[in-house]
């Protein structure tokens, strides 16, 4: 008798055609905001030899290599640059003042038609770590129609990983929304994967200060 898992496993495989190995997950760094609090384009802040933005492309590449999409906006020129060699694309999302949803949106929106799910991270949260990311993806192949956030601090936030039935949802926000609404909504649904670790984001320059 099959296990619930491996009931996903093989219905999952029979709506795309594919098997669990071939399941083809994207990471989307969301990397397009002004950093207005922080006084400058925070993604470029010096992090640890690095910046913020390219220490995120890097992590997510650790875990999906090519199919990693980094959406820009502000200055994105400057910020496409700062992580070079990109070994997947990057995503100029030209309605980034608009709010988070917009990059949300493009990210999603430019692997539509390639990816089983996307991964989503943000540029300022620099103590995530690939092996957290990988608990994630391995969430995701164990429950393929489940949504993977991380829990911390009592709630679940980013990084947060979507399959494809919920691409729908996320490629159509807008606007300073987020994809909290996506999780609520979908209930018992999602899966929570533990990381206090990432309750740390940089919003002023004295957070990244702390952590230096």
């Amino acid at each position: 008798m099959l296990t619930d898992s491996e009931v996903n496993t093989v219905e999952h495989g029979r709506k795309t055609g594919r098997s669990a190995a071939d399941r083809r997950l994207f990471s989307v760094v969301l990397a397009a905001g002004r950093g207005v609090r922080f006084g400058s384009t925070k993604q470029l802040a010096p992090y640890r030899g690095t910046c913020l933005v390219a220490r995120a492309v890097r992590l997510a590449e650790s875990v999906c290599g090519d199919r990693t999409v980094l959406v820009a906006g502000h200055e994105w020129q400057s910020v496409v640059a700062a992580c070079r060699p990109l070994r997947g694309f990057f995503a100029n999302n030209t309605a980034h003042q608009a709010g988070m949803g917009t990059s949300i949106a493009c990210g999603v929106s430019s692997v539509l038609e390639a990816a089983d799910a996307v991964l989503l991270l943000l540029a300022d949260q620099p103590l995530i770590t690939t092996a957290h990311l990988k608990r994630m993806e391995t969430a995701w192949m164990e429950s393929p129609d489940a949504i993977v956030a991380t829990v911390f601090s009592g709630t679940m936030g980013p990084p947060v990983l979507f399959p494809r039935g919920d691409f729908g949802h996320v490629a159509s926000l807008g606007g300073d929304q987020g994809a909290r609404h996506v999780l609520a909504r979908a209930g018992e649904r999602v899966r929570g994967v533990a990381f206090e670790e990432a309750a740390v984001d940089i919003d002023v320059t004295e957070d990244l200060q702390g952590l230096q």
